[in-house]
């Protein structure tokens, strides 16, 4: 794992996952299913869950929903997983959580905007009665602060007192330092209200890159709150995963984040497990964490004319994935076990052998023939229409024999 000095933070216990303080960094998601509809938000948090994620947070933005949340949390929790569950709250919260004091109960953690708990009077009013629930149920909250509903009332005091300054900034830094501002006066003003620091996260979420990177440094300069990374809005497809990782990487990099959440706008009836193998894919690639094998794949070049070590990477990955699952619980440490599949003669045998298993084809045309690496050293060669179930006979066996707990002591 790299050695990368953490920001200090406070620790927060959020449903038994340990968020900042020693604990590493955390993956989150969110569910986009109608929270009303109680069968497919669980199915949604279990799919969410088996793919990695260690918190999911769900909308609870009407009644409907608020009375179906307690219903969600036990068919997952009925299902074996343990994920906690956070409700998302916007404009409503503060009447959901009081009318529906089961909803309170079963939820983990309590999302809220402070942009978007009321106006005037009404704001200060319906932040404490948010407050007080959380106190009441013992739940931590994160204050999460978007640009797109920034608290309209603190940025235009700091707009004018800017514009009165004998050199005033520019708008964009008076707009960040609202963001700033609002994220930790609202966590001290609960504070003061009688929530733990212990129980506050922050998020400051924009949807540009550099603004993301500037908002955050400052952030983690000013408090020792935990802190919830994500670019908001990223996008769909190669955008928002480019992006997301431009913007979380560098502030990863520097120790800044206690967990994060990649906010990728799937295909319309996509697979909304991709925001968490990218999330985890960061972490792995940064070497913060390990989550599932990694492969390492050629690109291809006019020495590999077929597609043939292209669908064999893919399949050999998807297989790992859907494996990790069952491998997590039973094989301790086989994520870390580093997996080659490689095109041509070039670099594949090298490559092979430096990964704990490694296949190698021999390039163009791409005859079925193929030698395997274990440990550095040649095991076999395959051959025939049957390279892929075979080469994944020998993965299963070498997980057995170096993974199981019952041959690494455990």
């Amino acid at each position: 794992m790299a050695e990368i000095t953490r920001r200090k933070s406070v620790g927060v216990n959020v449903g038994g996952v340990g968020i900042g303080g020693a604990h590493t960094v955390a993956v989150q998601s969110m569910t986009n299913t109608d929270t009303a509809d109680a069968e497919a938000t669980a199915a949604q948090i279990i799919e969410l869950a088996r793919a990695g994620s260690e918190l999911v947070r769900i909308t609870v933005n009407t009644r409907e929903a608020a009375a179906r949340t307690a219903e969600i949390v036990a068919r997952v929790r009925e299902a074996g997983h343990n994920t906690p569950i956070i409700g998302d709250f916007h404009y409503n919260g503060h009447i959901l959580l009081a009318e529906f004091p089961d909803c309170a109960r079963a939820l983990d953690k309590y999302r809220i905007n402070p942009g978007n708990v009321g106006a005037g009077r009404h704001h200060d009013e319906n932040f404490r009665r948010l407050i007080d629930v959380a106190i009441e149920h013992g739940k931590p909250v994160r204050i999460g602060v978007n640009w797109g509903s920034l608290d309209q009332a603190l940025l235009t005091r700091l707009m004018d007192e800017n514009a009165a300054r004998p050199d005033p900034l520019p708008a964009r830094e008076v707009m960040f330092e609202a963001i700033i501002r609002s994220a930790i006066d609202s966590a001290e003003t609960a504070e003061g209200y009688g929530l733990g620091r212990d129980r506050i996260i922050l998020s400051a979420k924009v949807s540009g890159v550099q603004d993301l990177i500037d908002v955050y440094r400052a952030l983690a300069r000013r408090c020792d709150y935990a802190l919830h990374l994500g670019l908001t809005e990223a996008g769909m497809g190669v955008k928002g995963i480019v992006a997301s990782t431009a913007a979380i990487a560098p502030l990863l990099q520097e120790g800044i984040g206690d967990t994060i959440r990649v906010s990728l706008t799937p295909m319309p009836n996509g697979d909304r497990t991709e925001e968490v193998i990218v999330a985890q894919q960061i972490l792995q690639s940064l070497g913060i964490r390990s989550f599932t094998p990694q492969v390492a794949a050629c690109p291809g070049c006019g020495r590999t004319t077929s597609t043939l070590f292209q669908e064999m990477a893919d399949d050999i990955g998807r297989y790992l994935r859907g494996q990790m699952p069952v491998w997590r619980n039973h094989y301790p440490g086989v994520e870390q076990m580093q997996v080659a599949v490689m095109g041509c003669v070039v670099n594949g045998p090298g490559e092979s052998r430096h990964a704990n298993i490694g296949i190698s084809l021999p390039g163009t045309g791409e005859a079925p023939r193929a030698p395997v690496y274990i440990d550095g050293r040649l095991h076999t060669t395959l051959k025939g229409p049957s390279i892929v179930p075979d080469f994944i006979e020998l993965l299963n066996r070498y997980v057995d024999e170096h993974y199981s707990s019952r041959n690494t002591g455990q």
